[in-house]
């Protein structure tokens, strides 16, 4: 089955503008595919070139202009801010943003230096801000907009072995509630999703051993896989008018774990 064929159908997400940050793959993709099966037009910017080639390949085989896509190192916020202005000169203002790139590296907080903190920080904490301050004018001009910031519940149930992940991933809530009152003033909403531990490629591969199986079984409450579609139908309500008097908060997609 094709795994969009089962979203609902949000009407006003159709010839909308989507940026979103790490959309080659994992639950960024799904979001992309997501978007574009409701008639959105979708930029989305990722390090991993072969997967990013492939999904536009996918979703915009006749070069329709339904997907731009660049491969970009947001850690390196020139080349971010470039690629940003790019998509805007070709495509036009965006009336959603999606914060969805991170990278959940395990390390030891012992052995972590100021050069390793700024790193990480640099994956899973700067670029959601100034993706938004990037992207608000442009809001503004259209006289709305909503964006999405992918949080964790990995620090919130306390999980090991990333306190890294866990501090700028913590900070999400505080960066979605701290800046809602401001945007709300141009009818521009601002939320958190909250996802749980979703079964993408990478999670499967490294983690879903015994163990991972037997955490699953007790921590969730619904014996479902989460899958990266689940975030993406809840990203597509809170972009959509159906969302539209929904700001300052979180939703949490995990299936009852947290």
């Amino acid at each position: 089955m094709n795994e969009t064929s089962g979203l609902a159908s949000y009407p006003s997400l159709a010839g909308q503008r989507v940026f979103v940050t790490g959309g080659g793959s994992g639950i960024g993709a799904a979001i992309v595919k997501a978007f574009v099966a409701q008639g959105a037009q979708v930029a989305f910017v990722d390090l991993a070139q072969s997967e990013s080639r492939a999904l536009v390949a996918q979703l915009d085989p006749h070069n329709e202009n339904r997907v731009w896509w660049r491969a970009c190192d947001v850690r390196d916020l020139d080349a971010l801010g470039k690629a940003l202005r790019d998509a805007q000169a070709q495509l036009g203002d965006f009336s959603v943003l999606v914060n969805n790139v991170a990278h959940d590296e395990r390390h030891r907080w012992e052995a972590v230096t100021p050069e390793y903190w700024e790193e990480r920080m640099a994956v899973n904490q700067r670029p959601a801000f100034f993706t938004i301050q990037a992207l608000v004018p442009g809001m503004r001009r259209l006289g709305f907009g909503s964006i999405i910031n992918l949080g964790s519940t990995g620090w919130q149930t306390k999980g090991s072995n990333y306190p890294l992940y866990a501090i700028a991933k913590s900070s999400v809530n505080g960066l979605t509630r701290g800046m809602a009152a401001n945007l709300g003033a141009d009818r521009i909403r601002i939320n958190t999703v909250t996802p749980g531990w979703v079964m993408t490629e990478r999670q499967i591969k490294l983690w879903l051993d015994t163990q991972g199986k037997e955490e699953l079984k007790r921590n969730q409450c619904l014996p479902d896989r989460l899958q990266a579609t689940d975030i993406a139908r809840m990203v597509l309500f809170l972009a959509s008018t159906d969302g539209a008097m929904c700001t300052a908060q979180e939703f949490k997609v995990d299936a009852g774990w947290s």
